[in-house]
């Protein structure tokens, strides 16, 4: 079987013209191999790419910015679903499944200078676990749900949707401010004021909410999600890697691997790779021993739309690995925890 890994080849595309019949010429690089290949399709096969497109190039040094139109509205839709499989010391497993869906829009009000006037659109929500045959959902698109435990989260994503926050981004993908989120605090306050009545515990979940659902996190999801491709620019089968914390303290680092795999068609498309290498912690008390060792690893690509820097698609997998062991010397237990993630951005299937 040919190896599927070799046959991922990074492409460009470069128009050209023959008398009978317009064509397209598209150059293929292999990084594995570092060989070219070069076919020719037609050329109404290949999407039109504007003359001074978002993603364009300069000796070969692709860089990326934005240019949006003023009153489009473009989407950005988060998806994720994840699987978790445990396996008890007798090698009986537990099987569930949870479902997260966040649908958001951002309108073009205007451009002033290099600062684009936006309106963020907070549209809907969606979250669902299924486990040992039991389903629940919660989704602000459907009517409050039945159980009584469900109904505070219901309210809280209801109130959360619906909304519009003012942002400002330059032409270069920085996100410079967002706000608007005083009336979103208090249209939730509100609407857990209708159950909740002790003036603490609503107090606790509005200050909650404010920690998770600020202008600092969702600057720092933005500039994740809408700029990929470093400031300094890329070239085609060109890598770079960031890092960031998986945990509270910065112990741990999650590893992301990008590499420019083409860009051509009116699309960019960039690879993801990397993780957290496995690690093993162990504590002994007596005789016994207690290790726990966990890893992770992620695999995908995002596409960007050339001509305007918009992130089309996001479709990432992403794997972790977690076996809990306890030994006296003699004998052991373990218990593992496999799960298995896909991280969407506008999804177009699931």
């Amino acid at each position: 079987m040919k190896n599927i890994a070799a046959l991922a080849l990074i492409s460009t595309i470069a128009i050209v013209s023959c008398n009978k019949k317009e064509t397209a010429k598209i150059t293929k690089f292999d990084p594995k191999t570092g060989k070219t290949i070069t076919v020719e399709v037609p050329a109404d096969s290949v999407a039109k790419v504007e003359e001074n497109p978002a993603i364009k190039d300069s000796a070969g040094i692709f860089k990326q910015s934005f240019k949006l139109e003023k009153g489009k509205t473009y989407p950005l839709t988060t998806y994720q679903r994840d699987t978790k499989t445990m396996t008890d010391p007798k090698g009986q497993t537990m099987n569930g499944t949870s479902e997260s869906t966040d649908e958001m829009s951002f309108t073009v009000n205007d451009l002033k200078g290099d600062i684009y006037d936006i309106t963020l659109n907070l549209i809907a929500k969606r979250n669902s676990q299924t486990s040992q045959g039991k389903t629940i959902v919660v989704d602000t698109k459907l009517p409050i749900p039945k159980e009584e435990d469900l109904k505070m989260i219901w309210n809280i994503n209801r109130a959360l949707t619906g909304n519009k926050l003012a942002m400002k981004m330059d032409t270069r993908g920085n996100v410079i401010s967002i706000t608007g989120f005083d009336a979103v605090y208090t249209k939730v306050a509100n609407s857990v004021g209708s159950i909740i009545k002790d003036k603490n515990q609503k107090e606790s979940v509005v200050a909650s909410l404010k920690e998770s659902f600020n202008e600092k996190v969702l600057k720092d999801q933005f500039m994740k999600n809408l700029t990929i491709i470093p400031k300094k620019g890329a070239k085609i089968g060109e890598k770079w890697t960031n890092s960031e914390n998986a945990d509270a303290q910065g112990k741990i680092k999650v590893t992301s691997n990008y590499i420019l795999r083409s860009v051509g068609n009116g699309i960019a498309e960039i690879s993801v790779t990397g993780g957290i290498p496995k690690k093993t912690e162990k504590q002994n008390q007596g005789e016994v021993t207690h290790s726990l060792s966990s890893e992770l690893s992620q695999n995908g690509t995002i596409k960007f739309d050339q001509n305007t820097g918009w992130i089309t698609n996001q479709n990432i997998s992403v794997k972790t690995t977690q076996i809990e062991t306890i030994s006296n010397g003699k004998e052991s237990q373990s218990m593992t925890s496999v799960s298995n993630s896909s991280v969407m951005v506008n999804p177009t299937g699931k």
